[in-house]
């Protein structure tokens, strides 16, 4: 705990990793528990992946063997350090080898049906034989409970001395299900396969009698099997005896060696997974898992009927990027979709006007960008179902990917060229993967399926040029005011004052914005931070932004214009598993800068799919601190009303602030308003726009849109460059080129502020949260802020609302005369009687007469 000029912080994680045993800080699994200032749950991963297959579809010992080799050439993509007692981790995934296993397994009263006619488990479960017994026989009863006869379990054979030593210390016990249904159906059985696995999933993770953590299943399919492990890709084929049996065939295989930054190595998440392996990070990871829980309540499906329940949560908890990816592409994929649809809607091209694309092709993604949005990052994404064995190219192209196609029909496809060797007259062809590109090999009917005709089968099998054209709503299209009037001086030095606007900030962050640009500025900030300043500080500055980890090169938003984006939607969202042209009736806005007369036009719209409620955000001046938290609790409880009597938009607004009535912080209650919907399953059925006087610069923006905010107006910001136009620059730009430069000078700083975190399309980043909180509780994190990072804890909603309270008062001061001056504010220059800096001129006449003196005390 630590204290200075009345402010308390404090770690909110106040035990250390150094000196403490590996067992108390790892669970079984051997995954780090969340302890002092390290989150493990923040790490990603770089890999190798490839994959190997015959066109003609045959199985055959060679693509087994080919693939080894690919994952032997890609070790360098999985190293280990000198010293870490393990390695990253590797696997591969193939066609189950139906005659290998009918050898293993069939003797004596065992009988395994044909191939299709059964399916195979490949369970990692508790080192504990206690608790791994309880694993089977809870598995084998949900199982027969939901169809399937158990047909037995396998003891895979592994020899363990190859292992590493933390490797061998979390090795799991290695088990496969053999089961079979009552009346085989391949697509049935498959999705019944899935839902079957989330059973039992959720039914052990559950369990409170034992620790669990080490039960996994890798797949369950009577089509694919994977065999994986925490170990190097040369050492898989001497770990797993079944890898080197002549009889173990396949048409295809899948390899991943895993090279992770800053990651924990688990036997868990090693790759691939059971429908995709990844190479690269998906920087979009938080905003995509907060979007998907919010859509879960609205699940339906035909397919799924009653069992719909049974696979919530979709994304499995403590996973990596390239798990969760796995888990809403398989959900796509038994919810109805084909496997390169699914794929086409996580990782979509560029699609932009700037794009020479066919209309079909483009109505297709302007369709599903407003119902999923894109799973963003560096990432070459391999994958299969047993029919279709393909690979796709994120939109910037930042991962490489290399195939070759042999002359008697053998396809390679790695991240880099050269895994596999071919005599120059076999090559048949060669090339790489370009960006948002889709490589696939149909096995079913023996080609290579190009890009533009897979793509084409795709976008035309439903009408989606239509429904975009007949179902398209646009803020331009809607009917409303011309213009707002201009605020008056003194009503807007007023605002300035209750929102805490400063001299500085008007010369500093203001006044460039007139013409189309933030200000540039050096790095370096000598201040205090927000927990330690004796001055009130909005609740932005208690934010700090995160970074991407592994995205190199980085994103530059000006080379790549092209396939950023700002352009959004915004209404009630309907049922992922389903497509209908309603599905397309959303607001799209082109970026979320609301002017006044933006907002006042979606206000009086005269739609049936946009009907609008304004909510005031303010609470009571008179009555101190304490009735912030009422306050806020009953802006929660008039938004719930208003969603339940079909209200769509809900503009948060505090342009009625008053001498009686305080604003609330903006980003207190739009992200408390976001997650408190969240927690009532019905965030997906409205938009969320703030109306605010408290928001002027790009960073401001940049939270509230990551905190699950649509849309931002920020009014008095818009009234305070035009009257900087009017009063002091009339002769260079004029009131509403001052409005039109302040609006391009935000869309750059959010497509800066995005590019930071390797994230290329504002779809993606909404509701992200990727910003770490610095001083403030953790009972207002926890409650307001819900999942944000947050090692350094401190103050709560009474020393907000009491902050809040200083301003409002000198706005609206008991004598009724409102200052003439703003604040000096002092964060960018020091100036006398404003912030505190550490280089201050005080500070540095000290140092010089030392350095004169020779005088160290």
């Amino acid at each position: 705990m630590g204290y200075e000029h009345g402010r308390y912080f404090s770690l909110n994680n106040e035990k250390a990793v150094s000196g403490t045993n590996m067992n108390d800080t790892c669970n079984a699994a051997g995954y780090p528990k969340p302890e002092g200032l390290c989150l493990p749950e923040f790490e990603r991963d770089g890999c190798g992946v490839g994959f190997v297959a015959r066109m003609d579809g045959r199985p055959s010992r060679s693509v087994v063997e080919n693939a080894l080799q690919v994952l032997t050439n890609l070790e360098h993509r999985g190293p280990a350090g000198m010293d870490s007692p393990n390695d990253d981790g590797a696997g591969l995934m193939i066609q189950l080898p139906d005659e290998f296993l009918h050898r293993v397994v069939a003797g004596g009263d065992r009988y395994l049906p044909e191939r299709g006619g059964y399916a195979v488990g490949m369970f990692f479960l508790p080192s504990d034989r206690r608790l791994a017994g309880l694993c089977e026989e809870e598995c084998g009863r949900i199982a027969e409970e939901r169809g399937f006869r158990v047909l037995g379990w396998r003891t895979v054979p592994v020899h363990s001395d190859v292992l590493r030593e933390n490797a061998r210390a979390h090795m799991p016990v290695i088990r496969q299900m053999l089961l079979a249904p009552e009346n085989p159906d391949p697509d049935r059985d498959e999705r019944q396969l899935y839902i079957l696995r989330r059973c039992m999933e959720n039914h052990i993770t559950s369990r409170e009698d034992g620790d669990y953590s080490q039960f996994y299943i890798s797949s369950l399919s009577s089509r694919t099997i994977v065999y994986k492990g925490m170990l190097s890709g040369t050492a898989l084929p001497s770990f797993y005896e079944d890898l080197g049996e002549r009889d173990f065939t396949s048409s295809f295989a899948i390899v991943h060696q895993r090279y992770s930054t800053n990651n924990y190595p688990t036997w868990n998440l090693a790759q691939p997974f059971r429908f995709a392996a990844h190479n690269g990070e998906i920087n979009t990871l938080s905003g995509n898992t907060a979007r998907m829980k919010n859509r879960e309540p609205l699940f339906r499906s035909e397919l799924f009927g009653n069992d719909i329940e049974s696979i919530k949560p979709v994304i499995s908890e403590g996973g990596s990027d390239s798990s969760a990816f796995d888990n809403v592409l398989e959900l796509l994929y038994h919810g109805g979709r084909s496997l390169p649809h699914a794929v086409m809607m996580m990782i979509p091209e560029a699609w932009g006007s700037k794009y020479s694309m066919g209309d079909d092709r483009r109505a297709f993604y302007e369709y599903h960008s407003a119902i999923m949005e894109p799973w963003d990052g560096p990432a070459v994404m391999v994958f299969t179902d047993g029919r279709y064995v393909g690979a796709t190219l994120d939109r910037n192209g930042l991962r490489s990917a290399r195939y070759t196609i042999s002359r008697d029909g053998i396809v390679v496809l790695a991240s880099e060229t050269g895994v596999l060797e071919f005599p120059g007259d076999q090559v048949r062809t060669y090339g790489r993967l370009q960006p948002g590109k889709m490589f696939l090999v149909d096995l079913e009917q023996n080609r290579v399926v190009s890009d533009s005709i897979i793509k084409a089968q795709i976008c035309r099998q439903t009408p989606y040029r239509h429904w975009v054209t007949d179902n398209r709503i646009e803020l331009r299209g809607l009917l409303g005011p011309a213009k707002i009037p201009a605020e008056d001086p003194d009503v807007l030095r007023q605002k300035h004052i209750a929102f805490g606007y400063t001299e500085g900030e008007l010369r500093m962050v203001e006044i460039p914005m007139l013409w189309g640009q933030e200000a540039i500025g050096s790095m370096g900030d000598d201040t205090p931070l927000a927990v330690l300043s004796t001055r009130p500080k909005l609740l932005f500055s208690y934010f700090k932004q995160r970074f991407a980890q592994v995205t190199s090169p980085p994103i530059d938003p000006l080379r790549e214009e092209l396939v950023m984006s700002l352009m959004s939607y915004m209404g009630q969202k309907r049922n992922l598993l389903e497509e209908t042209p309603e599905h397309f009736r959303l607001l799209k806005l082109p970026h979320p800068i609301l002017t006044p007369e933006d907002l006042e036009r979606i206000r009086t719209a005269h739609h049936p799919d946009i009907t609008v409620r304004d909510i005031d955000i303010l609470f009571p001046a008179n009555k101190g601190p304490e009735a912030l938290e009422e306050s806020l609790e009953k802006v929660f409880l008039q938004a719930e009303i208003a969603i339940q009597e079909g209200i769509t938009c809900i503009i948060l607004t505090d342009r009625n602030m008053n001498s009686e009535n305080a604003p609330i912080p903006s980003l207190l209650a739009a992200s408390g308003l976001h997650h408190f919907l969240i927690q009532k399953g019905i965030r997906a059925q409205v938009g969320l726009i703030v109306d605010t006087g408290e928001v002027r610069e790009t960073m401001h923006f940049s939270i509230l849109l990551g905190y699950g905010v649509n849309a931002v107006c920020p009014y008095v910001a818009f009234s305070t460059v035009r009257a900087l136009a009017e009063t002091h620059y009339g002769q260079t730009v004029t009131p509403g080129e001052a409005t039109d430069s302040f609006v391009n000078a935000i869309k750059k700083g959010i497509l800066k502020t995005m590019s930071r975190v390797g994230i290329s399309t504002l779809r993606s980043y909404f509701g992200s949260q990727l910003f770490e909180s610095v001083g403030l509780g953790k009972n207002m994190v926890d409650r307001y802020f819900c999942g944000t990072v947050s090692r350094v804890g401190g103050i709560g909603l009474n020393e907000i609302a009491e902050e809040t309270l200083r301003r409002h008062r000198a706005a609206f001061p008991n004598n009724g005369t409102v200052p003439r001056l703003l604040d000096v504010g002092g964060d960018y220059h020091t100036r006398a009687g404003g912030e505190r800096h550490l280089c201050s001129p005080e500070s540095i006449l000290v140092l010089q007469q030392a350095v004169r003196d020779n005088d160290y005390e």
